[in-house]
């Protein structure tokens, strides 16, 4: 298990040639979810092939910030000019894809196949008699899983399988943001012990979009109203030396010593970085992760003036797509 290094929050599409499943589907999938509904394969084949030019040029910008970080650009204000820039465009990427196989128009497995180029991924829901030709597509990488329709708790079922499908990292991200890290970070973040934690800690905070960067180390994570936050990471072996750049900036024996000890962080890196001309204030720190305790965490929140903005947060997206309904009624 590793730390996630980039998520967000993706959409989801539903094809099915039922009305009646896709509007139960609209009623009990989570409300914070970007949930479109499909009864033609045509029109969902349609929408999702445009998708790949833009999936294209938001990993290129990602890849920018990378290139001007080599050059000698800050990573944080960066990523938060790329949250301005964006707004909520993002967010209406689609990241899962679930198809009904048995459909009279055109077979689930064949809307897959047409969809080249679109990367996410890719749910099968079958019938009984479809069942051993969907494992033999899952056998042959065609699809990430299949549910049988009759499956008990299917409700259940299926948002646990879409679930894990958006929470899973994006290869493309990972390596874009991976190249920011040391060898020893990238180890930390690799401990299933630490990554649980952090995990934790990104669902108790309501995180819907984080990056973890190694310079400074940490996470930079927007909550679903924009609001943005930074967990500063520390490896044990660190703290004495941001003891000393506390100590040399003026700060009390007492703040030294709790620096030193893993009882506090200060956030030195990160008012450098945004440059705001904030003094660094030390904050609580705990362990993340049992012992032995190999890296140390903090919670720092970023003011106000440096977010995207309540407009661009993932909750106002959501709030301005307004019911879920059939994409491609007559």
């Amino acid at each position: 298990m590793s730390f996630a290094l980039y998520r967000r929050p993706g959409g989801v599409v539903f094809l099915d040639d039922d009305p009646d499943y896709l509007e139960m589907l609209a009623e009990v999938m989570p409300t914070d979810w970007y949930v479109r509904l499909f009864i033609r394969p045509v029109a969902c084949i349609e929408q999702l092939r445009t998708e790949p030019p833009l999936w294209e040029a938001d990993a290129w910008r990602q890849q920018e910030i990378i290139n001007r970080w080599r050059e000698g650009s800050a990573l944080i204000p960066q990523i938060l000019q790329y949250w301005r820039e964006d707004g909520c465009a993002r967010f209406g990427l689609t990241q899962v894809c679930v198809v009904d196989y048995s459909m009279p128009a055109m077979s689930g497995l064949r809307v897959l196949s047409e969809l080249t180029g679109w990367s996410g991924a890719r749910v099968l829901l079958t019938g009984r008699v479809d069942e051993q030709l969907a494992v033999s597509a899952f056998n042959r990488g065609l699809i990430e899983q299949f549910i049988p329709k009759q499956a008990p708790e299917i409700r259940q079922r299926l948002t646990d399988a879409i679930e894990n499908l958006l929470r899973a990292p994006d290869a493309r991200h990972q390596q874009t943001w991976r190249t920011t890290l040391t060898r020893e970070q990238h180890t930390l973040l690799c401990n299933p012990a630490i990554a649980e934690a952090l995990e934790a800690l990104a669902r108790k905070l309501g995180w819907i979009e984080h990056v973890v960067i190694g310079a400074p180390f940490g996470v930079l994570a927007l909550d679903a109203s924009a609001g943005v936050s930074w967990l500063q990471l520390e490896p044990a072996e660190n703290l004495p030396e941001l003891a000393e750049m506390a100590e040399s900036q003026g700060w009390d024996a007492a703040t030294v010593q709790d620096i030193r000890s893993g009882e506090k962080l200060i956030d030195l890196e990160l008012q450098q970085a945004l440059g705001a001309g904030n003094k660094p204030q030390p904050r609580e720190a705990f362990a993340a992760g049992p012992a032995p305790h190999l890296l140390y965490a903090a919670i720092f929140p970023v003011d106000a003036s440096f977010s995207p903005g309540i407009a661009a947060g993932h909750e106002r997206f959501i709030a301005s797509r307004g019911e879920r309904q059939l994409q491609d009624q007559d």
